[in-house]
């Protein structure tokens, strides 16, 4: 579904702790971080589209997050052509988003990353709000300085000054981060352990179906 300038209507998730701190998710197998996102279907609301899109990406429910605010306007980013299918080329221009800032009211063992068998992230760890850009996907990058930028000033506590989006520094592979083991491995990881399911190997076609995606 895309509008008369070839964008497609999608929404963009900004997961709070209770430190203020957000959910940042490694694509599976690549090593991209970014926030949990998704199109928004025929017939849904940006709001219905984000709580489908936070069940089926982190395993959340509409309980066990608190929406504390959304940006005003669609912010867009266009795809070069080299992340487009072919077919699309021509027609489908980016994607323009509302972003939305949560709350989460849950623990962080709510959170499940296989939700669905069609998993966006293999791994995920929570960060500073100003996240490192460096780490996102080059063409993200300035529709997540704005959403980020609006949204500062929601922030439960009362000094936000921007730091600045850190762009020469990337989410250290820490006990902080939460790995998920591949399907069918049958491991259970405690908080603290990583694995890394497939290091080396390449998303085959993962970043060329930007239209579903991205």
């Amino acid at each position: 579904m895309l509008d008369r300038d070839g964008f497609r209507p999608n929404v963009g998730i900004i997961l709070l702790n209770q430190k203020n701190q957000v959910f940042w998710g490694k694509r599976i197998r690549t090593h991209s971080w970014q926030f949990p996102q998704g199109g928004i279907d025929r017939g849904e609301t940006p709001e219905q589209a984000m709580f489908r899109e936070l069940n089926e990406e982190v395993g959340l429910q509409p309980e066990h997050v608190r929406i504390v605010a959304r940006t005003r306007d669609w912010l867009r980013y266009e795809v070069p052509d080299r992340y487009i299918r072919r077919e699309a080329r021509g027609h489908y221009k980016g994607q323009k988003q509302i972003w939305f800032l949560l709350q989460l009211l849950g623990q962080d063992w709510h959170l499940n990353l296989r939700a669905t068998d069609h998993p966006e992230f293999d791994a995920w760890r929570w960060n500073d709000y100003w996240v490192p850009l460096d780490a996102v996907v080059e063409f993200k990058r300035g529709v997540y300085e704005m959403a980020l930028t609006e949204l500062a000033r929601y922030l439960p506590r009362t000094d936000h000054r921007n730091r600045y989006l850190r762009q020469g520094q990337r989410p250290r592979e820490s006990d902080h981060v939460h790995h998920v083991p591949a399907a069918g491995h049958g491991l259970e990881l405690p908080p603290g352990a990583s694995f890394d399911p497939d290091p080396q190997s390449e998303q085959a076609g993962k970043d060329r179906t930007e239209p579903q995606g991205q």
